[in-house]
């Protein structure tokens, strides 16, 4: 037996209807998202903005009384220029009176109603990275979820016996009984053993009754300020104190690789930067625990911060082998592999010395393939660095590419293939699927 919810919502539409409404409405506003990224803007990806979507999007389907057939009758209350029987025009089609609801979007005369969206920074970014992942989440692990471990945090006044920590609590002791001036047992045992040889003394003359009564009192205040002070206080105990601190369940690392040699066009650096924009501010939003590190290069490479990797520029040669070699110098020193879950992102326009291509070719198969999960190859095309429609660093890296499915090469000629190209690398695998592209 089916059973079919037919209620009304509260506006009287179909509840089936409202769903697939919000569904059609939430992908206009993802596509308006994307566009506003595919568009230039993705500097402005990690800011809270506006985007506009098509009335139509949210457009439900309803019944709605045909006025072109049947007999009506209708009544105006308040009129005084019409009877009934007088026949009105209608207005031509096209006339005042359409918009509805929703803002015009366009130029005075023309445009199509559009409804107009302030997203703040976090629903900007869930909707532009929705569905988007690191390869290979699943097998390592590498999530913004974080698990807790016992850390040491000082110490505390109470506790389980088994944190007691015995030589503070015997160093505050002995403080206290020093500051409040508790007899020493050596004290009373000298006393109570002259009492002794006294009372054993027959007869007692007036001087030693006298220093037996004496030494009875000493005796008695002695006895009764070591039950009032005791060797051992409540205030004296001092405890381990361990707080569950947030831990990361793993550790990545991204390198991030670029080209900023002369054979490099403006264009070609755009496009390079919007590839490394989009996936810093990926990896910012998806991984709290995620370190990034900028490397550029042209005859020689160096490690540098965000705003010179995307802003200083460089001219000369090219030398691609030194932006390895650099990685892996900045690897060994900073990000052991088995500590490290290792990404390497780099872009090029495939231009590079002849003599230096096998030299890479060795970095990149003996020393850098073998301790990374993922490697992504962007190479951004131009007219001035195609030679017959493949570069020699693009033959070369695709020749490696076919023996390491880790290894993934794309070309972009164009920026709104930018997007498209970092969905196809960091899209989702499905479960027990590898990490390649």
């Amino acid at each position: 037996m089916d059973i079919i919810d037919r209620r009304s919502n509260p506006h009287g539409k179909n509840l089936e209807n409202r769903r697939r409404a919000l569904g059609r409405a939430r992908d206009a506003v993802q596509k308006a998202v994307r566009d506003a990224v595919a568009n230039g803007k993705i500097r402005e990806v990690g800011e809270g903005k506006a985007v506009a979507i098509p009335a139509e999007a949210l457009h439900e389907p309803g019944f709605h009384r045909v006025f072109t057939q049947g007999a009506r009758h209708i009544v105006l209350t308040g009129n005084h220029e019409f009877s009934r029987g007088d026949k009105l025009r209608r207005p031509p089609s096209g006339g005042g009176g359409a918009g509805g609801g929703a803002g015009q979007a366009g130029t005075e005369g023309g445009g199509e109603d559009a409804y107009r969206f302030l997203l703040s920074r976090d629903e900007f970014l869930d909707l532009f990275f929705d569905d988007l992942e690191l390869p290979d989440l699943v097998k390592r692990e590498i999530a913004t979820t974080e698990t807790t471990a016992p850390s040491r945090a000082g110490l505390s006044n109470d506790g389980s016996p088994s944190q007691l920590d015995l030589g503070r609590t015997m160093r505050y002791s002995m403080a206290r009984r020093i500051g409040l001036g508790r007899p020493k047992p050596a004290e009373l045992e000298e006393i109570e053993a002259r009492i002794v040889a006294l009372e054993d003394i027959r007869p007692l003359s007036a001087e030693a009754l006298d220093e037996l009564e004496i030494l009875r009192e000493r005796r008695s205040a002695l006895r009764q300020r070591l039950t009032r002070i005791p060797w051992i206080d409540p205030v004296d105990l001092r405890y381990r104190r361990f707080a569950h601190m947030p831990k990361p369940s793993t550790r990545a690392v991204m390198f991030c690789l670029m080209d900023v040699s002369g054979s490099m066009t403006e264009r070609m650096k755009d496009l390079a930067k919007q590839f490394f924009l989009l996936l810093h501010v990926f990896l910012e939003k998806r991984y709290k625990t995620l370190d990034v590190v900028f490397i550029r290069h042209a005859e020689t490479a160096e490690e540098v911060d965000e705003d010179a990797f995307f802003h200083d520029p460089r001219t000369g040669g090219t030398v691609v082998s030194t932006a390895l070699e650099e990685m892996i110098s900045v690897q060994r020193a900073r990000y052991p592999a088995q500590q490290w879950n290792i990404y390497v992102a780099q872009a090029s326009d495939g231009d590079n010395s002849p003599s230096d291509t096998p030299r890479t070719v060795s970095l990149l198969e003996e020393g850098i393939l073998p301790i990374v999960q993922y490697y992504a190859y962007i190479e951004v095309t131009g007219t001035g660095a195609i030679i017959r429609g493949e570069t020699d660093l693009w033959q070369a890296y695709r020749g490696v590419a076919e023996k390491n499915p880790h290894l993934a090469i794309r070309q972009v000629s164009d920026r709104r293939e930018i997007f498209p190209v970092f969905r196809e690398l960091f899209a989702r695998k499905p479960t027990g699927e590898g990490s390649h592209a």
